[in-house]
């Protein structure tokens, strides 16, 4: 990667239906629907509207033979209404159901955990999408991979990439070079880590294939926009994505802005800068450049602290460029930049995507949003949001929660919104709020807490990635992970 500039790394064209990205094309940004697959009518209607927001390539789980086979209707429904929309199904566990779904859609993605390479299982599905000219995406997520893989390497980045280069290898092998790789994880250090080690391993072996951003499980509101934006943020500033979801538990077209706002604001970004010491940074290994334990935001006492301010339009490379110039190599910094835009999510977004990879990277000891048309209050929760998402401060519960699908067996909306009413108090801890088996436990390895549908009705309560209590009626749930957490102590009384 660069540390001076910024320059769009080199990815091949793929064809997603009437969609291209990779190449030249401006990156491009996505949503998944959060309606049952068989609910044909109200999977068009919300296509349709993620559409009109902007989102031109939508997905959709198929769990299942029968979801997979009424893709055919949705798809059909969707061209006779006039929408050209790219779709894509989502298959988990079960690879037979990706040969369903290819049969209908733009493209397939699959989980490499899922998929035993000693049956052929891959090989056959490749020939089936370039037979219709179906694109797939090798989406690999931190917290669901493939036994082998995690005896050997663990939830690890490195992990992660050993089995997406698994079968992007297999995919050349075959010729198919219509393949997109993801590499998410809710944890923005590892994704960030994920993508960088999965670029240098695909450059060595001379593959270009284009990337899919997104941080899974960001939750909502005004902090799941900016921990998204910290780690998507983090790799458009490398040049890194040719596609990005921002994934919020949330309606599905409430994404598209914060997409349309990330993409927007990585094009054209300018300016070279020395960088007089870059063997100080490296990528792929997080390391705290100074003795500072607690990063800070800009209304707390920073004496000896250097307050470095970006002014050009590639703040991220002229402020990382400006901490590997310091002669002084562990001297306390705070970074800064001045934002005019009106609304406080555009200030936080843009924050978030340019200061939150210097947090990530370790080269920051501080954040200064410089937004005067704001409030104090305002600006310091905010600054607190884009510390806590680079994963450096934690100052308030944290909520990985999924952002839900056709899979989600319960009001995700709505519970998250309990959980927090009862929880949102609580100090240091972290609570996975997920769906269905598919995204808890793997997918919230982080968590302290867990909350997991587990049947229609039903859920089931973990502490780390053990479980609890399994199975109970969900009008009780909530009440008995109060009672888990005060059981472990991690409960205290609101003030």
């Amino acid at each position: 990667m660069e540390l001076t500039h910024y320059a769009r790394r080199k990815s091949h064209a793929v064809r997603i239906g009437t969609v291209m990205i990779g190449g030249e094309y401006p990156v491009a940004v996505q949503s998944m629907t959060n309606t049952d697959t068989n609910d044909t009518e109200g999977s068009v209607a919300q296509i349709e509207r993620i559409d009109r927001a902007g989102g031109k390539i939508v997905r959709l789980t198929a769990q299942g033979r029968k979801e997979g086979e009424n893709l055919r209707n949705i798809v059909a429904g969707l061209r006779s209404d006039g929408f050209q929309t790219a779709i894509v199904a989502d298959i988990h566990f079960l690879p037979e159901v990706a040969a369903v779904a290819a049969n209908y859609v733009d493209k397939v993605r699959i989980n490499p955990g899922n998929y035993r390479l000693d049956r052929g299982e891959l090989e056959a599905l490749i020939a089936q999408c370039k037979e219709r000219g179906v694109a797939l995406r090798i989406g690999v997520n931190h917290g669901s991979l493939a036994k082998r893989v995690f005896d050997e390497w663990g939830d690890t980045p490195e992990g992660m990439v050993v089995s997406a280069m698994e079968f992007l290898r297999i995919c050349r092998r075959e010729d198919f070079d219509q393949v997109v790789v993801s590499m998410k994880s809710s944890n923005t250090r590892v994704m960030v880590a994920a993508y960088r080690l999965l670029v240098k391993a695909m450059e060595e072996e001379g593959m270009t294939y284009p990337i899919h951003l997104g941080v899974t499980e960001a939750g909502n509101g005004l902090e799941g926009r900016i921990k998204s934006a910290v780690g998507i943020g983090a790799l458009l500033s490398d040049g890194i994505g040719d596609t990005i979801r921002v994934s919020l538990t949330e309606a599905p077209e409430n994404e598209i802005p914060t997409a349309k706002l990330l993409s927007e604001y990585f094009t054209g970004r300018e300016g070279a800068f020395e960088v007089k010491y870059p063997e100080r940074y490296s990528p792929y290994r997080y390391r705290r450049r100074s003795g500072v334990q607690i990063p800070l935001t800009h209304d707390e006492p920073h004496a000896g602290f250097r307050v470095l301010e970006a002014v050009s339009k590639n703040p991220t490379a002229e402020l990382r460029a400006a901490i590997l110039s310091l002669d002084e190599a562990a001297e306390p910094v705070m970074v800064r930049r001045k934002y005019d835009d009106k609304e406080l999510e555009t200030v936080a977004v843009k924050a978030a995507a340019d200061l939150g990879p210097l947090l990530l990277d370790g080269l920051a000891d501080g954040v200064w949003v410089d937004a005067p048309q704001f409030s104090a209050e305002e600006l310091r929760e905010v600054e607190l949001m884009i510390l806590q998402a680079a994963r450096v401060r934690f100052s308030y519960t944290e909520y990985i929660a999924c952002p839900s699908c056709g899979r989600t067996l319960y009001d995700i909306e709505k519970t998250l919104a309990e959980i927090r009413s009862k929880t949102s108090h609580l100090k240091n801890l972290r609570i996975g709020v997920m769906g269905c088996i598919v995204n808890g436990p793997g997918e919230m390895a982080d968590a302290d807490y867990g909350y997991v549908g587990a049947a229609p009705g039903r859920i089931t309560l973990y502490k780390g990635r053990e479980v609890i209590e399994k199975n109970i009626p969900q009008e009780e749930a909530l009440d008995r992970l109060i009672e888990l957490i005060k059981r472990n102590g991690d409960w205290t009384e609101e003030r």
